[in-house]
C-alpha cells in the first residue's frame, strides 16, 4: 500500500488525508497542535464555549462530498442548518439592515430602509452569479499550473468570457456603479475582507463571493463550527488515518529531486508523497531549507488578519442575531490603515459571532457569547500590546453608542487572540488569514501552485496556496491535490 504523509491537520490537511484513504494509500498527518482543525478550533472560557476560528459556514457540499466519496451518508455523521438570516448590518445612524436569505425579502428591505432599490441588490447578485459561472470549474476547481487545465473546452469557453469577470475595475468602482446608496457600497465592498483584501484594490472579480453566501446559503453546524473539524477527523480515522499529534515537523526529506519522506523528532518517517497543509512561507523556510526558494512567492503582500476578543457577556440581546456587523463611517481609511500604514483605525469596522443564538449551551441561560472581531494589519512587528488596549476601548465605545449599553459591565471574562498568536498557533506567515492578499487583477495566477515544479510527490493544499483561503477553497485545494495523484503510484 503505498504511503502519504500530511503535514498540518488544518481543514485542508484532513481533506486530503480522506480523500487519499479512499484512493488507497496508507496515510498519517503530523500535526505540531495537540488538537486538529488548525484555525478551525475551539476553546472553553468559564461557562462558554467559542469556535476560535472561522464563524460563517458556506457551501457546505464540499463536507457532504468527503463523507460520499467514503460511501456514507452526511447526514448520519454530520448535522447543519440553512439560516434564514444570513447577516444584520448595524450603521451609526440607526439603520439596521437584516439579510434575508430570501433576495426578494431582502431586496424589500433594502428599498424600505435605504436610497437603493431591490432591483440594485437583484442585478449586483446576478453579475456575481455570471462570476461564478464563468470561473469556478476553472480558476476554483482546477489547478492554474498545469497546460492541461487551459486545454479543453469549459476553460475555452471561460475565457471567451473573461471580460465578464470584471477584472480590471476595483471592488469599490465596481460596487459604485450599482448601488445608489453608500450604505450599500459598503455592504458590497465587506465581501473583500472574506479573503483578507483591500476593496479598494482588489479586482471586482471578487464580487464572485456574494453569490456563494447569497445563492448557495449560509449555514450553521447543530453542534459548532467545530464540528466540522471533529466529524471530519472521525470519518478520516474511520478509514484509517493515524494523527500524529504534537509531531512538529522538522523537514521534509528530499533526494534525487523528489520528497521521500519528512523528519520528525530526529526521525525519518519515510512516504511515496508529502503534502504540506502548512502556510507555504514556512514550508520552504523551515521545512525545504536547503532547496531553491520561490523569492517573487513569498515576498508577496499577506491578507490582513483579525483581532478577536472572546467575551462571555451577562446578557441577552434580541436585536442581535448570529452575524453582525457595525460599520465604520469611513471604510476607505480603515483599509488604507489595514494595509497602507499597517495601522488601527480609531473606528473600525466590528464583526460579533453569537453561536449561543442557534447553540444555546454555547453560553450560560441568559448569557451570549460573542466572538468580536475587527480586521487589522498582518503583523509586521507592532507593538500589539498597545493596539489590544486601543482597539477594545474603541470596539466597545462603538457597541456602546450603537445598541445604548454599558458593554463594560456585561463582559464576565475575556480571551484575546492577535495576529502574533495567530502565528505561533497555527503557523501562518505574520498572521494572515488568508496568505497572499487579492489586492491585483491577477492574483488568482500568482498563487503558489498546488504542487512543486522542482521537487517530485511533494503537494500544498490550505489557504496559502491555490484557489485560496476560507473553508469551502481549502477543501477545493485538498481535491485539485487528489486528483493530480493516482489511485496507485
Amino acid at each position: 500500500m503505498p504511503k502519504a504523509i500530511i503535514i498540518g491537520a488544518g481543514i485542508a490537511g484532513i481533506g486530503s488525508a480522506i480523500r487519499l484513504a479512499v484512493k488507497g494509500y496508507e496515510v498519517q498527518v503530523f500535526e505540531a497542535n495537540s488538537y486538529p482543525g488548525g484555525k478551525l478550533s475551539e476553546f472553553e472560557q468559564g461557562n462558554y464555549r467559542f469556535d476560535a476560528g472561522p464563524s460563517l459556514f458556506t457551501m457546505p457540499q464540499y463536507v457532504d462530498e468527503l463523507f460520499e466519496l467514503a460511501g456514507k451518508n452526511p447526514t448520519e455523521f454530520f448535522k447543519y442548518q440553512k439560516l434564514e438570516e444570513v447577516c444584520r448590518y448595524f450603521w451609526d445612524d440607526g439603520t439596521m439592515l437584516k439579510a434575508s436569505s430570501d433576495v426578494n425579502q431582502f431586496g424589500a428591505e433594502i428599498a424600505k430602509k435605504t436610497k437603493s432599490s431591490s432591483q440594485e441588490i437583484k442585478s449586483f447578485l446576478n453579475k456575481s452569479e455570471r462570476i461564478y459561472d464563468i470561473t469556478h470549474r476553472v480558476f476554483l476547481e482546477k489547478s492554474l499550473h498545469r497546460l492541461a487545465t487551459f486545454f479543453n473546452r469549459q476553460t475555452f469557453k471561460s475565457f471567451l468570457r473573461f471580460f465578464e469577470i470584471d477584472a480590471f475595475r476595483t471592488m469599490a468602482k465596481a460596487n459604485e456603479s450599482f448601488f445608489t446608496d453608500e450604505k450599500m457600497v459598503q455592504y458590497a465592498n465587506r465581501f473583500a475582507t472574506y479573503n483578507g483584501s483591500n476593496p479598494y484594490q482588489a479586482p471586482a472579480t471578487l464580487n464572485v463571493i456574494p453569490h456563494l453566501e447569497q445563492h448557495f446559503g449560509a449555514y450553521f453546524p447543530d453542534k459548532g463550527m467545530f464540528d466540522i473539524t471533529q466529524s471530519l477527523v472521525k470519518l478520516a480515522e474511520d478509514l484509517g488515518v493515524k494523527f500524529q499529534y504534537q509531531n512538529l515537523v522538522d523537514e521534509i526529506v528530499v533526494k534525487n529531486k523528489k520528497a521521500v519522506g519528512i523528519r520528525v523528532n530526529g526521525e525519518l518517517q519515510e512516504s511515496d508523497l508529502v503534502i504540506s497543509n502548512m502556510d507555504v512561507y514556512f514550508t520552504y523556510k523551515k521545512l525545504l531549507k536547503d532547496e531553491t526558494q520561490p523569492q517573487k512567492i513569498l515576498k508577496q503582500e499577506r491578507s490582513s488578519s483579525a483581532l478577536i476578543f472572546y467575551w462571555g457577556i451577562k446578557k441577552e440581546f434580541s436585536e442581535l442575531g448570529l452575524h453582525n456587523i457595525f460599520f465604520t463611517q469611513n471604510y476607505q481609511k480603515e483599509f488604507n490603515h489595514i494595509f497602507k500604514t499597517k495601522t488601527l483605525f480609531d473606528d473600525p469596522t466590528v464583526y460579533i459571532n453569537i453561536s449561543s443564538k442557534h447553540k444555546e449551551d454555547d453560553a450560560p441561560k441568559g448569557c451570549e457569547n460573542w466572538f468580536t472581531m475587527i480586521n487589522v494589519p498582518n503583523n509586521v512587528g507592532q507593538n500589539w500590546e498597545a493596539f489590544k488596549l486601543e482597539a477594545r476601548q474603541n470596539i466597545i465605545k462603538k457597541i456602546n453608542q450603537r445598541l445604548k449599553i454599558d458593554l463594560e459591565s456585561l463582559i464576565e471574562n475575556e480571551t484575546v487572540l492577535d495576529p502574533v498568536l495567530i502565528e505561533s498557533k497555527t503557523s501562518s506567515y505574520q498572521g494572515s488569514l488568508y496568505g497572499t492578499s487579492s489586492n491585483d487583477q491577477f492574483s488568482a495566477f500568482l498563487r503558489h501552485a498546488n504542487f512543486s515544479k522542482k521537487i517530485g510527490n511533494l503537494y500544498f493544499v490550505g489557504g496559502s496556496v491555490h484557489p485560496g483561503g476560507g473553508i469551502p477553497l481549502a477543501l477545493l485545494s485538498a481535491k485539485i491535490v487528489s486528483e493530480m495523484i493516482p489511485s496507485k503510484l
